[in-house]
């Protein structure tokens, strides 16, 4: 392990205090587990500073720089040696299996969602031999077997043609994207859309006819309904349209921290009642309280004392850095600061990220890599070795079986 992964496992560790017999037992444990995430990101390479500075130099735009950017942080681990080394490494560290990686960029556009299903697409066929593209969950239990990693492709939006000729025009590249490989998509984002209310609207109107139509067409297709950044009233009605199973990707508890991007408990128990579950994230301000690793296990066990250990799994929502990112970073000349995206829709005063006084101290021990501590955490608060494997991926396999079933 590099120096960042070494110092965030010891913040973790030192946060909560394992015995030596919960250490040993718990990294065993997860090294023998299917870790399946619930919902996160693939490790980051560094850009290209001096390739971006070039960009910059020639007058490209900021969407130009922003799209060359993030496929570089995606992608450049196939072409550049100490990149990828440090990938897999990172990789290694987490121990993760599979993730259900983010592969469609906030919006509806199948253009723009498109995007990084390609990228992603690019990294699993260059790069098979240590992480590969699954398709159904069997590739998941297979990856395992062969000592691999894989990546469950999902989209942060559902594909719409946008031109409104019929629902069912509208509808179609659901399949389109299904066929490509995308699993799993959430409903909105932050703000409103044609299907619902995104959880920072005030309004909370739910879920529209359309709405209903795009879940009844995801259920049918195969495609996991996620309602991570739907409303509370978006979520309570897309848990009754569902006839399959349906999810909380990344999220939380309200009951512990009242955020709109958490989940109070009549939406968690509408998820439970289908089957699904609630992934929850390693986001300080999400979690509250001390906002670290011992705040994320508070979630996790509030969600099974009471809805069940079936109905809750982890979704990070983060992702490893390489440590090479700052030092490229400082070669691309500063830019004129540009508007907020239109996905950032925040209500006034919402902090996304924990007061800058502790947030390294928090995020270090949510770091992406520490998944055997949030192992060697469920071990220390008592729970079984057959509980822990469902929280640590073995729901989110049932799901996914339960969704992609005919």
């Amino acid at each position: 392990m590099n120096e960042s992964i070494e110092q965030a496992r010891e913040v973790a560790l030192g946060i909560l205090q394992p015995s030596q017999r919960d250490i040993e037992h718990g990294t065993e444990l997860h090294k023998n587990s299917i870790v399946c995430e619930s919902y996160g990101f693939a490790p980051r390479a560094a850009v290209d500073g001096e390739a971006v500075k070039a960009a910059v130099e020639e007058g490209a735009s900021e969407a130009e720089l922003q799209d060359l950017m993030e496929d570089m942080s995606m992608t450049r681990c196939v072409t550049d040696p100490a990149q990828r080394e440090e990938f897999q490494a990172a990789w290694e560290a987490a121990g993760v299996t599979c993730i259900l990686q983010n592969a469609g960029e906030e919006g509806q556009a199948p253009a723009r969602l498109t995007k990084r299903l390609a990228r992603f697409t690019y990294l699993t066929d260059m790069m098979r031999d240590f992480v590969q593209k699954a398709v159904t969950p069997e590739d998941i239990v297979a990856a395992k077997k062969q000592n691999r990693h894989c990546l469950y492709l999902v989209s942060n939006g559902v594909p719409l043609s946008q031109d409104w000729i019929s629902v069912e025009e509208e509808l179609r590249y659901i399949r389109i994207f299904f066929q490509l490989g995308c699993r799993m998509m959430h409903l909105t984002y932050n703000r409103r859309n044609m299907i619902g209310d995104g959880c920072a609207e005030p309004a909370n109107a739910g879920l529209s006819d359309f709405g209903r139509a795009v879940v009844a067409e995801m259920n049918r297709v195969g495609v996991i309904v996620d309602i991570a950044h739907s409303s509370w009233q978006t979520s309570l009605d897309a848990a009754q349209a569902s006839e399959r199973p349906m999810v909380a990707s990344h999220s939380a508890c309200a009951a512990l921290n009242e955020h709109h991007r958490c989940k109070p408990d009549e939406v968690i128990r509408a998820i439970a009642d289908t089957g699904g579950y609630v992934g929850i994230c390693c986001v300080p301000a999400f979690l509250g309280g001390s906002g670290d690793i011992s705040a994320l296990l508070d979630h996790i066990d509030y969600v099974v004392k009471n809805f069940g250990v079936d109905h809750v799994a982890i979704g990070t929502d983060v992702a490893y850095t390489s440590s090479r990112a700052a030092e490229e970073q400082r070669k691309i000349p500063k830019r004129r600061p540009s508007r907020r995206r239109w996905g950032y829709f925040w209500q006034p005063n919402d902090a996304i990220h924990a007061p800058e006084w502790h947030q390294e101290h928090q995020i270090r021990s949510l770091a992406w890599t520490n998944w055997p501590v949030f192992t060697i955490g469920l071990v220390q608060r008592g729970y079984s070795d057959t509980d822990i494997q469902k929280i640590l991926g073995g729901n989110v396999l049932r799901v996914a079986r339960a969704v992609l079933a005919r």
